[in-house]
């Protein structure tokens, strides 16, 4: 006999048993004199969202960020490391640290966990020895130094975007609309990308940072 009132169970979703995951829009971009880094807001464990203001451009020391991909938990507990193994870095050396050298902290990790992690790491930030650097450290441990970084499952959507659109020695500002414009693409195209669009531009002066809300994300799509 047929009982409407009865819930089926098995037919439900189960959000307890979904790893939470940044699955996510990132980016860097290199300028003279900085970088600017980006990413959207959105957590999601499945199909569901869990958070829809995540701030995925974490600090590392004063001058060097990091945007995370991934599982939150396993790129949260990274960054946190680095952070304070770089921390102890910088009071050894009585100096502020460099860029490579947090991004050599975050490969080895990864690397060394690779089996165990599920984490897509951009570093960026300024120092005074090599100004602004972007290093991306993907999936496996890898890091490479670029000039423009996206990751993340958004990135997917973007690449011909980017492949048109960026050229070498573009200025802060372009870098920021360049930015906005590529990440807000991407979490059109990306069910897992969405929310506000965080901002950064880090620079000697130091870190400017701005939120993009809904009504303020540039249009990409006419129809």
């Amino acid at each position: 006999m047929f009982q409407p009132n009865v819930c089926n169970n098995d037919l439900l979703p189960d959000w307890s048993g979904t790893e939470v995951s940044t699955g996510t829009s990132i980016m860097a971009v290199e300028y003279d004199g900085g970088v600017v880094i980006g990413a959207d807001s959105r957590t999601t464990s499945g199909s569901y969202i869990a958070n829809r203001v995540t701030d995925k451009l974490t600090p590392i020391h004063d001058r060097i960020f990091c945007c995370r991909s991934g599982s939150a938990s396993d790129t949260q507990a990274v960054a946190d490391a680095v952070a304070y193994q770089l921390g102890l870095h910088s009071i050894e050396m009585n100096q502020p640290p460099l860029v490579a050298t947090a991004a050599n902290l975050f490969q080895r990790t990864c690397y060394r966990y690779r089996e165990e992690l599920c984490a897509g790491i951009i570093v960026a930030g300024w120092d005074k020895r090599k100004g602004g650097q972007v290093y991306s450290v993907p999936l496996g441990g890898m890091m490479v130094r670029q000039p423009v970084s996206i990751g993340g499952s958004g990135s997917t959507y973007i690449y011909g975007f980017m492949d048109s659109n960026y050229k070498s020695g573009m200025n802060k500002e372009e870098c920021i609309k360049l930015t906005a414009t590529a990440l807000a693409l991407a979490m059109e195209r990306d069910g897992s990308s969405g929310g506000v669009i965080r901002l950064a531009a880090i620079s000697e002066s130091g870190v400017e940072r701005q939120v993009l809300m809904g009504d303020q994300l540039p249009k990409c799509s006419t129809y």
